[in-house]
């Protein structure tokens, strides 16, 4: 990887030649690109990288002070989300447990947490630069949230490679950007159905995960869990925060929309067993578990 894409090295390579020519305005232009550009354009610079090492890297560069510019409409320069060429991409009716018998095994279940993490990276990413019109701390939040999913995806890339593997090794499947991409015109549909839906289910797999990994002897992967399920609970309530903020502006009743959404969009439905606890933690209210259970 190298630390940054190359644009971001022939930036620092300019820069550091003008200040050796003494043209330190210049110089200083150079360095501050990145700082400069409001929160919502940097957003766009991991989100269209396509190596996976970058992206991840790129993302907890991004300084969450700096100014968000809520009003920008933005077009991206690049196809997003930016994709390496591996993994492959299957139908996820295709994609086979292995037995954690093995070390293989193992390992492509770690290759599934994380790229599940990666897409949650583009996920956050998305949702700053594309929705205008937004209170600041919105876009704060979900620039958080894309830094530490950041984090995730490198602490499980790491352990992958301590197993001999790497990030593309294992086919992967691409359910979560399809539902970016059916709610990417509807920001009340995006939040219902990917943080409080899709996210909210790794709620509920994170603990059979976490023991089926540590019963085969994988007590780092269990760790990584650990931090995962802490961080992704914080993830999901924010979920919900916008979510209820946003029927309250438009007049909806949180509860009654969450199913016509899902229906309108074809959500997948949430299967138990639940993790309650979590899901109480992440804001989920009684008469909302109760229908899940009911359903």
């Amino acid at each position: 990887m190298g630390g940054f894409p190359r644009i971001y090295r022939e930036i620092q390579a300019t820069a550091h030649f003008l200040h050796k020519a003494g043209e330190q305005d210049t110089f200083g232009r150079c360095v501050s690109i990145f700082s400069v550009t409001s929160l919502r354009s940097q957003a766009l610079l991991p989100l269209t990288t396509t190596d996976p090492n970058d992206k991840a890297a790129l993302t907890r560069q991004i300084d969450l002070g700096a100014p968000v510019d809520p009003a920008a409409r933005l077009e991206p320069g690049a196809p997003i989300p930016g994709r390496p060429g591996r993994p492959q991409l299957l139908p996820h009716t295709e994609l086979k447990a292995r037995s954690m018998r093995t070390v293989e095994g193992r390992a492509a279940l770690i290759h599934a947490l994380a790229h599940i993490e990666l897409n949650a990276i583009d996920l956050a990413l998305d949702i700053v630069w594309r929705f205008p019109d937004l209170p600041e701390d919105f876009y704060r939040q979900w620039m958080g949230v894309a830094q530490e999913e950041a984090l995730h995806f490198e602490l499980l890339r790491d352990h992958l490679r301590s197993l001999g593997f790497d990030y593309g090794d294992f086919p992967a499947h691409n359910t979560l950007w399809e539902m970016a991409e059916k709610t990417r015109h509807d920001l009340l549909a995006r939040l219902a159905l990917v943080p409080r839906t899709l996210e909210a289910r790794g709620l509920d797999a994170s603990p059979p995960i976490k023991a089926k990994l540590t019963s085969a002897g994988d007590r780092r992967a269990g760790e990584i869990l650990d931090i995962i399920l802490r961080d992704e609970i914080g993830h999901v309530a924010l979920g919900n925060r916008w979510y209820r903020w946003l029927c309250a502006e438009r007049g909806f009743d949180p509860v009654a929309t969450y199913p016509q959404l899902a229906e309108q969009y074809g959500a997948p439905r949430p299967r138990g067993p639940f993790n309650l606890e979590a899901r109480r933690a992440a804001g989920f209210q009684e008469d909302e578990l109760a229908a899940l259970i009911a359903d």
